[in-house]
């Protein structure tokens, strides 16, 4: 097994990794848009004081970090076999599918969507977890 925290991404908020490769299977921990300073893509603060949160925003940087994840073991986007969506408002489900669409298709990975009361931090309006497959050379 190799898993790994990958350092120039935003750190796990608890004893994890943000990868780990078990033979041919890549597994992808739960990942959102946070960035490295803590703060979130897709969320910010008016004038008032008020969040004001994107969804399409959030998934496309969910998405990218995911690639950012793979690429330190070797794989990307095309190795993802199977992606579980967590959103926090299934009123936000064709925001978030319009994105998916751009970097997946029919060919790509199987996706389940659930459904939750709340993620980690109130800014966040998606979590995504994904495994990959990439045999390994030799």
């Amino acid at each position: 097994m190799d898993e790994k925290v990958v350092e120039n991404k935003a750190q796990p908020l608890g004893n994890y990794p943000h990868v780990k490769r078990v033979g041919n299977f890549i597994y992808v921990s739960g990942t959102s848009s946070r960035r490295r300073d803590n703060t979130h893509i897709g969320a910010v603060q008016d004038k008032a004081g008020n969040w004001q949160l994107d969804i399409r925003a959030q998934t496309k940087a969910v998405i990218e970090n995911i690639g950012d994840l793979l690429q330190s073991m070797g794989a990307d986007l095309t190795h993802v076999i199977d992606i579980t969506t967590f959103l926090v408002d299934m009123e936000d489900f064709g925001e978030y599918n319009k994105v998916y669409g751009t970097f997946f298709n029919h060919t790509g990975p199987t996706r389940t969507t659930i459904a939750v009361h709340q993620l980690p931090h109130p800014n966040l309006l998606i979590e995504i977890k994904a495994i990959a497959y990439l045999p390994k050379k030799g």
